[in-house]
């Protein structure tokens, strides 16, 4: 038996994803129009057992038949979208690959709604948080408790806000530190933060205000 050669690297010719989709569809309604034509043809000489009069049909004209008539129907949807459009004009618009009406007023997406807490429960859970941390101060010789203290419940940390984000804390504080930055709310309630200093004071911060005095050092 003789022995071919085979070439490594040799070319290979084939259709990209959307011709072969293109060429998939063509086939499939060529080969439904066949069909169509086919069952056409037997049905129009089946009646000729009833009407002799009837000429043969050939598959030939089976094919001819089911053509016209494809390009019939299409005059008949051309015209009715032509009627439609010189009954009502300016009504439709193109949207796409359909149309629709000029006037239709499609849902508007929906907006994002921003709960704004006030400041009175938001300060409450703040001095809540402070009444924990305090309490630990004065029982670990004015130290304040970090972040992973077991003893200050996960709850305490949580901010008001819906998404529960936690406050930010500065660590390393004790009571003899003077008026320091505790802890503060994220920016989650607008450009004023509250802040928690190491004296028990809850002050309204902005955001840049806040900024500068946490690059200093929290004084």
């Amino acid at each position: 038996m003789p022995i071919t050669a085979v070439f490594a690297g040799m070319p290979s010719v084939t259709l990209t994803d959307v011709a072969t989709m293109r060429f998939q569809s063509i086939s499939f309604f060529l080969m439904l129009f066949l069909l169509v034509s086919l069952l056409i043809r037997w049905i129009w000489n089946s009646l000729r057992t009833d009407f002799p009069r009837l000429p043969r049909l050939s598959y030939p004209k089976a094919l001819a038949l089911v053509g016209l008539w494809g390009m019939l129907f299409l005059l008949v949807l051309t015209m009715i979208s032509g009627a439609r459009e010189l009954m009502t004009p300016g009504a439709w618009k193109k949207d796409g690959l359909t149309y629709s009406l000029a006037d239709e007023k499609k849902p508007e997406p929906p907006r994002e709604v921003r709960v704004v807490l006030p400041e009175p429960p938001r300060r409450e859970k703040l001095q809540a948080l402070f009444t924990l941390l305090a309490a630990y101060a004065a029982a670990h010789d004015g130290r304040y408790p970090s972040v992973e203290e077991p003893a200050i419940p996960a709850e305490a940390w949580k901010t008001p806000h819906a998404t529960g984000k936690r406050y930010i804390y500065v660590p390393n504080r004790t009571t003899r530190d003077a008026a320091r930055v505790l802890a503060c709310e994220p920016e989650l309630f607008g450009d004023e933060r509250l802040t928690l200093f190491t004296n028990g004071e809850i002050l309204r911060m902005t955001n840049g205000e806040l900024s500068v005095l946490l690059e200093s050092g929290g004084k």
